[in-house]
């Protein structure tokens, strides 16, 4: 599968560079990848995405749009025709689908994310999912001082001498939670799916976005491409999927129709011994050429599978709420036990219910650890989005 994957604002362009420095070498997923913002800074901070990628935007945005949502929609409005032919420096006519990134709560992303949308699915007639992350709760309450780590009054927000940059993470944003919701009002219909991760969740005790910022997005990053990487061919070693997961595969749980889904991520890793024996297969299909003991691949997967199921997802949700389950198994060959493999979808479909559940394996001859990551589809209602959007009405 092959993503053109586009950056927007300062959270989704910093998310998008983050994927792509986790894509896997032997198994690229990532086709291009754009980072558009109205922050000159902001875009050259990056460090994976090509500069010839970057693309400052919004001519009379002199550094920001401070939070104001509306001011970001007139802004994403008129700059999409712009942005779509930056996008045509690359291979968007042979992707597979498109990955949109944005941070709900700030006006650059959430301003244009919609627009952009909307463009990529009348223009290549593809699905176009989105990534965005969730605004933490501390994030929300203003300082008694207005003038204070670089909040900007309401009055004043998006105006063309407006100082502060809207999406640096280290300042106080209070109308980030009114911003994602009617952002994620403006997605619904649009994109085909959103796959959300919770800020607020993510952060430790005490923690503050600007502090934990990197660290949320290198998790975030690993989960995407585990995911996305699946059914990527690979480049060097020649090893061969049992079952191989492709686009279409990933359409039948993510494309919601007219609806737009709201999906969310478990993973779980444990590090093994990469030694398979020689087997560039290794489901069991050559175990007498292996020194991996069945037992210990059996408890792996086992545990790997637990772990993304039952673990922290990057948006909580009742399981039994999915509408339709995708469990990918990871790692060295001869740990990919097809048994295990087997039984770990069962214990998913178990415990969700999923009207439809699919699978594969994602095999790795030079991994060190083996991982699962499960796609939990059509989750709603989720408390903490219905929280949010409770706020804009």
């Amino acid at each position: 599968m092959q993503l053109e994957v586009i950056g927007v604002g300062g959270a989704g362009c910093r998310i998008a560079d983050a994927i792509l420095a986790a894509e896997p070498a032997d198994h690229r997923f990532v086709g291009d990848a754009f980072a558009f913002d109205t922050d000159t800074d902001g875009l050259a901070a990056l460090e994976a995405i090509p500069e010839s990628n970057r693309h400052r935007y919004g001519e009379t945005i002199r550094n920001g749009l401070n939070g104001n949502l509306q001011r970001g929609f007139e802004v994403g409005d008129a700059s999409v025709d712009e942005l779509s032919r930056h996008l045509d420096d690359g291979r968007p006519s042979i992707a597979d689908a498109f990955l949109v990134v944005l941070g709900l709560g700030g006006a650059t992303g959430g301003g244009t994310a919609p627009e952009l949308v909307a463009t990529l699915r009348a223009v290549y007639d593809k699905p176009v999912y989105v990534l965005a992350t969730v605004p933490a709760e501390r994030e929300l309450e203003p300082p008694e001082d207005p003038l204070v780590e670089g909040v900007v009054p309401e009055s004043e927000a998006g105006t063309e001498d407006a100082d502060e940059p809207e999406d640096t993470d280290d300042h106080t944003r209070p109308l980030a939670e009114e911003n994602a919701a009617r952002t994620l009002e403006r997605l619904d219909g649009l994109a085909s799916a959103v796959l959300c991760f919770d800020n607020e969740a993510w952060l430790r005790t005490g923690e503050r976005l600007a502090e934990g910022r990197d660290r949320l997005n290198r998790d975030l990053a690993t989960r995407v491409a585990a995911f996305f990487s699946a059914g990527a061919a690979s480049e060097s070693d020649g090893e061969v999927a049992e079952t191989v997961i492709d686009a279409s595969d990933v359409a039948r749980v993510l494309d919601g129709g007219e609806d737009t889904l709201v999906a969310t991520l478990g993973y779980g890793e444990q590090e093994v011994e990469s030694d398979d024996g020689g087997s560039r297969f290794g489901l069991g299909l050559f175990s007498t050429e292996s020194n991996v003991d069945t037992a210990s691949a059996v408890s792996a997967v086992e545990t790997t599978i637990s772990k993304a199921l039952n673990g922290k997802l990057t948006l909580e949700c009742d399981r039994e709420n999915a509408d339709a389950t995708m469990v990918i198994v990871g790692g060295p060959p001869a740990w990919l036990n097809r048994t295990a493999i087997s039984d770990g979808r069962r214990t998913v479909q178990s415990r969700t219910g999923s009207r439809e559940l699919l699978g594969g394996d994602a095999p790795r001859p030079n991994g060190d650890r083996v991982f699962a990551t499960i796609l939990f589809a059509g989750v709603e209602p989720v408390e903490r989005l219905e929280a949010i959007r409770e706020t804009a009405r």
